[in-house]
């Protein structure tokens, strides 16, 4: 079984896959590691640590799809989280693969954002990892990050979880769900 955890930089997804390895003893692969790790290894990875998340996600992709892959067929667990998975990967698995796979995209509403940009959003950035660089967005970055995120998703009719007005309490719905198709997945093993 692979749980997939994607949406924009800071609303939860690092923190979630800890939370979750913590919980059931599953290994996570964040792929912001393969990102750096690909980066410095060989200057000639295509692409550079401040390319859109479009361009990375592309190039990262057919590496994480055979990792998700073989992971199945393996029957193995594992939980990969990044923005780098893209509403329109979770199409490319055939029914043998999806039929394993629990996808989440996590998003922050307009109102959210605009109401705890500070208090919230860029104060718990750090709540999984070091981040060592100053928040340079601004709330219309975010506001317009997170619309057209929303919009992929609703598009590629994914399983999208977006905050309105109490993360704490919203974000059990996701913690929720993942168990509930945790528990379909292992009825039909």
């Amino acid at each position: 079984m692979i749980i997939l955890i994607s949406g924009n930089s800071s609303t939860g997804k690092t923190l979630m896959s800890q939370n979750l390895l913590e919980k059931y003893k599953i290994p996570y692969f964040s792929i912001d590691h393969l990102k750096m790790g690909l980066f410095r290894g060989g200057k000639n990875c295509g692409f550079t640590p401040l390319d859109s998340t479009v361009d990375i996600g592309e190039k990262l992709w057919p590496i994480v799809k055979g990792i998700i892959m073989t992971n199945i067929e393996n029957n193995q667990n594992l939980i990969i989280e990044g923005c780098y998975i893209l509403p329109h990967h979770i199409k490319d698995f055939d029914q043998t693969y999806s039929n394993k796979i629990i996808s989440v995209f996590l998003g922050f509403s307009n109102n959210y954002i605009k109401e705890k940009f500070t208090s919230n959003i860029v104060e718990y950035r750090n709540a999984a990892e070091n981040r060592n660089y100053p928040e340079e967005r601004t709330i219309a970055d975010l506001i317009n990050e997170h619309s057209d995120f929303r919009k992929k998703c609703l598009d590629n009719g994914i399983n999208y979880f977006e905050t309105d007005k109490d993360y704490q309490q919203e974000i059990m719905k996701v913690y929720n769900f993942i168990e509930n198709q945790m528990s379909v997945i292992e009825a039909n093993l």
